[in-house]
Protein backbone atom coordinates (compact mmCIF):
# COMPACT_ATOMS: atom_id res chain seq x y z
CA UNK A 1 0.00 0.00 0.00
CA UNK A 2 1.61 3.41 -0.92
CA UNK A 3 1.97 6.40 1.67
CA UNK A 4 -1.07 8.43 0.43
CA UNK A 5 -3.06 5.77 0.37
CA UNK A 6 -2.26 4.27 3.86
CA UNK A 7 -2.47 8.20 5.41
CA UNK A 8 -6.31 8.58 3.25
CA UNK A 9 -6.90 5.07 5.37
CA UNK A 10 -6.10 6.16 8.57
CA UNK A 11 -7.90 9.32 8.27
CA UNK A 12 -10.97 7.37 7.10
CA UNK A 13 -10.76 5.33 10.48
CA UNK A 14 -10.34 7.96 12.42
CA UNK A 15 -13.16 10.08 10.84
CA UNK A 16 -15.75 6.94 10.94
CA UNK A 17 -14.71 6.84 14.64
CA UNK A 18 -15.57 10.67 15.20
CA UNK A 19 -18.96 9.63 13.20
CA UNK A 20 -20.01 6.72 15.00
CA UNK A 21 -19.09 8.82 18.74
CA UNK A 22 -21.15 11.14 17.27
CA UNK A 23 -23.87 8.36 16.17
CA UNK A 24 -23.57 7.47 20.16
CA UNK A 25 -24.58 11.15 21.19
CA UNK A 26 -27.59 11.11 19.17
CA UNK A 27 -29.07 8.04 20.23
CA UNK A 28 -28.38 9.01 23.69
CA UNK A 29 -29.90 12.50 23.38
CA UNK A 30 -33.03 10.95 21.44
CA UNK A 31 -33.29 8.25 24.59
CA UNK A 32 -33.29 11.24 27.23
CA UNK A 33 -35.29 13.77 25.24
CA UNK A 34 -37.45 11.86 22.99
CA UNK A 35 -39.80 15.54 22.46
CA UNK A 36 -36.91 17.02 21.44
CA UNK A 37 -36.52 14.80 18.01
CA UNK A 38 -33.38 14.87 17.67
CA UNK A 39 -32.82 12.14 14.94
CA UNK A 40 -34.92 13.62 12.84
CA UNK A 41 -33.71 17.18 13.13
CA UNK A 42 -30.25 15.74 12.85
CA UNK A 43 -31.38 13.77 9.27
CA UNK A 44 -32.57 16.79 8.00
CA UNK A 45 -29.64 18.97 8.19
CA UNK A 46 -27.52 16.23 7.19
CA UNK A 47 -30.28 16.45 4.10
CA UNK A 48 -29.54 20.24 3.67
CA UNK A 49 -25.99 19.85 3.69
CA UNK A 50 -25.95 17.76 1.01
CA UNK A 51 -28.16 20.18 -1.06
CA UNK A 52 -25.36 22.60 -0.15
CA UNK A 53 -22.40 20.72 -1.35
CA UNK A 54 -23.89 19.81 -4.39
CA UNK A 55 -24.10 23.53 -5.64
CA UNK A 56 -21.20 25.00 -4.00
CA UNK A 57 -19.10 21.95 -5.52
CA UNK A 58 -20.31 23.67 -8.85
CA UNK A 59 -18.69 26.86 -8.68
CA UNK A 60 -15.37 25.22 -9.71
CA UNK A 61 -17.24 23.06 -12.79
CA UNK A 62 -16.13 24.02 -16.21
CA UNK A 63 -19.52 25.98 -17.44
CA UNK A 64 -19.24 24.36 -20.78
CA UNK A 65 -19.51 21.20 -18.98
CA UNK A 66 -22.10 22.37 -16.62
CA UNK A 67 -24.20 23.12 -19.36
CA UNK A 68 -23.64 19.75 -21.20
CA UNK A 69 -25.28 18.28 -18.38
CA UNK A 70 -27.56 20.36 -16.45
CA UNK A 71 -29.96 18.10 -17.30
CA UNK A 72 -28.34 15.68 -14.88
CA UNK A 73 -27.91 18.25 -12.53
CA UNK A 74 -31.34 19.42 -12.17
CA UNK A 75 -32.49 16.06 -11.81
CA UNK A 76 -29.67 15.06 -9.21
CA UNK A 77 -30.52 18.20 -7.19
CA UNK A 78 -34.50 17.31 -7.19
CA UNK A 79 -33.66 13.41 -5.60
CA UNK A 80 -31.52 15.26 -2.54
CA UNK A 81 -34.94 17.65 -2.28
CA UNK A 82 -36.84 14.60 -2.35
CA UNK A 83 -34.65 13.03 -0.02
CA UNK A 84 -34.85 15.59 2.38
CA UNK A 85 -38.82 15.85 2.92
CA UNK A 86 -38.62 12.50 3.67
CA UNK A 87 -35.56 12.82 6.53
CA UNK A 88 -37.83 14.61 7.84
CA UNK A 89 -41.08 12.21 7.71
CA UNK A 90 -38.88 9.04 8.36
CA UNK A 91 -36.41 10.67 11.03
CA UNK A 92 -39.93 10.84 13.34
CA UNK A 93 -39.21 7.46 13.43
CA UNK A 94 -35.83 6.76 15.09
CA UNK A 95 -35.69 3.26 15.38
CA UNK A 96 -36.22 2.67 11.70
CA UNK A 97 -33.68 5.54 10.92
CA UNK A 98 -31.17 3.19 12.95
CA UNK A 99 -32.05 -0.12 11.67
CA UNK A 100 -31.43 1.96 8.25
CA UNK A 101 -28.24 3.41 9.04
CA UNK A 102 -27.06 0.08 10.48
CA UNK A 103 -28.22 -1.80 7.07
CA UNK A 104 -26.24 1.31 4.95
CA UNK A 105 -23.25 1.48 7.12
CA UNK A 106 -22.50 -2.35 7.14
CA UNK A 107 -23.55 -2.28 3.25
CA UNK A 108 -20.90 0.78 2.50
CA UNK A 109 -18.10 -1.44 4.67
CA UNK A 110 -18.60 -5.03 3.10
CA UNK A 111 -18.54 -3.46 -0.43
CA UNK A 112 -15.26 -1.95 0.45
CA UNK A 113 -14.19 -4.52 2.15
CA UNK A 114 -14.68 -7.50 0.21
CA UNK A 115 -13.84 -5.13 -3.42
CA UNK A 116 -10.21 -4.67 -1.77
CA UNK A 117 -10.16 -7.99 -0.47
CA UNK A 118 -11.24 -10.15 -3.70
CA UNK A 119 -11.20 -7.49 -6.55
CA UNK A 120 -12.58 -8.78 -9.72
CA UNK A 121 -14.44 -7.30 -13.03
CA UNK A 122 -15.36 -4.01 -12.27
CA UNK A 123 -19.51 -3.29 -12.29
CA UNK A 124 -19.94 0.03 -14.07
CA UNK A 125 -16.67 1.29 -14.47
CA UNK A 126 -17.97 4.24 -16.37
CA UNK A 127 -19.35 5.55 -12.96
CA UNK A 128 -17.12 4.13 -10.73
CA UNK A 129 -13.76 3.15 -11.53
CA UNK A 130 -13.63 1.34 -8.08
CA UNK A 131 -17.31 -0.66 -7.61
CA UNK A 132 -16.71 -4.45 -8.35
CA UNK A 133 -19.48 -6.83 -8.76
CA UNK A 134 -17.65 -8.89 -5.39
CA UNK A 135 -18.18 -5.77 -3.33
CA UNK A 136 -21.93 -5.55 -4.14
CA UNK A 137 -22.61 -8.83 -2.72
CA UNK A 138 -20.19 -7.88 -0.46
CA UNK A 139 -22.04 -5.21 0.80
CA UNK A 140 -25.49 -6.99 0.54
CA UNK A 141 -24.35 -9.92 2.69
CA UNK A 142 -23.21 -7.19 5.23
CA UNK A 143 -26.23 -4.81 4.81
CA UNK A 144 -28.27 -8.27 5.33
CA UNK A 145 -26.65 -9.09 8.24
CA UNK A 146 -26.68 -5.87 10.07
CA UNK A 147 -30.52 -6.02 9.60
CA UNK A 148 -30.80 -9.47 10.89
CA UNK A 149 -28.95 -8.54 14.09
CA UNK A 150 -31.01 -5.77 14.37
CA UNK A 151 -34.29 -7.77 14.13
CA UNK A 152 -33.08 -9.95 16.56
CA UNK A 153 -32.20 -7.75 19.28
CA UNK A 154 -35.43 -5.36 18.78
CA UNK A 155 -38.07 -7.70 17.36
CA UNK A 156 -39.78 -4.99 15.74
CA UNK A 157 -41.66 -6.52 13.68
CA UNK A 158 -42.16 -10.17 16.04
CA UNK A 159 -40.35 -13.50 14.45
CA UNK A 160 -40.56 -12.38 11.15
CA UNK A 161 -37.01 -12.96 10.40
CA UNK A 162 -37.49 -13.22 6.55
CA UNK A 163 -38.62 -9.93 6.87
CA UNK A 164 -35.41 -8.64 8.07
CA UNK A 165 -33.70 -10.46 5.19
CA UNK A 166 -36.13 -8.87 2.44
CA UNK A 167 -35.30 -5.70 4.16
CA UNK A 168 -31.74 -5.97 4.42
CA UNK A 169 -31.19 -7.27 0.75
CA UNK A 170 -33.42 -4.29 -0.51
CA UNK A 171 -31.91 -1.51 1.70
CA UNK A 172 -28.55 -2.28 1.00
CA UNK A 173 -28.96 -2.70 -2.87
CA UNK A 174 -30.64 0.88 -3.32
CA UNK A 175 -28.31 2.25 -0.77
CA UNK A 176 -25.07 0.88 -3.41
CA UNK A 177 -27.23 2.23 -6.17
CA UNK A 178 -27.24 5.75 -4.55
CA UNK A 179 -23.83 5.39 -4.25
CA UNK A 180 -23.41 4.63 -7.75
CA UNK A 181 -26.05 7.67 -8.83
CA UNK A 182 -23.65 9.95 -7.23
CA UNK A 183 -20.81 8.47 -8.51
CA UNK A 184 -21.78 8.94 -12.15
CA UNK A 185 -22.76 12.72 -11.42
CA UNK A 186 -18.88 13.27 -9.99
CA UNK A 187 -18.03 11.88 -12.80
CA UNK A 188 -20.24 13.86 -15.15
CA UNK A 189 -18.92 16.74 -13.74
CA UNK A 190 -15.06 15.66 -13.82
CA UNK A 191 -15.14 16.19 -8.97
CA UNK A 192 -13.55 13.72 -7.02
CA UNK A 193 -16.01 14.64 -4.11
CA UNK A 194 -18.14 17.00 -3.17
CA UNK A 195 -16.72 18.69 -0.15
CA UNK A 196 -13.58 17.28 1.90
CA UNK A 197 -15.14 18.22 5.36
CA UNK A 198 -14.64 14.82 6.34
CA UNK A 199 -11.60 13.54 6.22
CA UNK A 200 -10.82 9.84 4.13
CA UNK A 201 -14.45 10.34 3.12
CA UNK A 202 -14.77 13.24 1.60
CA UNK A 203 -18.26 15.77 1.96
CA UNK A 204 -21.48 14.93 3.68
CA UNK A 205 -22.42 14.11 0.46
CA UNK A 206 -20.05 11.22 -0.40
CA UNK A 207 -20.95 9.79 3.11
CA UNK A 208 -24.72 9.58 3.01
CA UNK A 209 -25.25 9.39 -0.90
CA UNK A 210 -27.05 6.10 0.00
CA UNK A 211 -29.51 8.10 1.47
CA UNK A 212 -31.02 8.85 -1.95
CA UNK A 213 -33.42 5.83 -3.30
CA UNK A 214 -33.59 4.29 1.02
CA UNK A 215 -35.53 7.24 2.44
CA UNK A 216 -37.92 7.99 -0.55
CA UNK A 217 -38.41 4.10 -0.40
CA UNK A 218 -38.80 4.30 3.34
CA UNK A 219 -41.27 7.22 3.30
CA UNK A 220 -43.37 5.58 0.95
CA UNK A 221 -43.98 2.45 2.68
CA UNK A 222 -44.60 4.70 5.87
Amino acid sequence: MKTNELSNSVLRFISAGVMILALVGVIALQSWFPAWHIVRWVSVIIAIGTIYEMFKCLKSVNSDVFNKHAGYFIIFTLMLFLMLVSAYFVGAHPWIMLWLLLIIVGADVGGWLFGLIFGGDKMWERLSAHKTWSGQIGGILCGTAMSVIFFLYFKPFGEDALFAVLFGCTIALLSQYGDLTASFIKRCFGIKDFSNILPGHGGILDRFDGWIYVLPFIWFFI
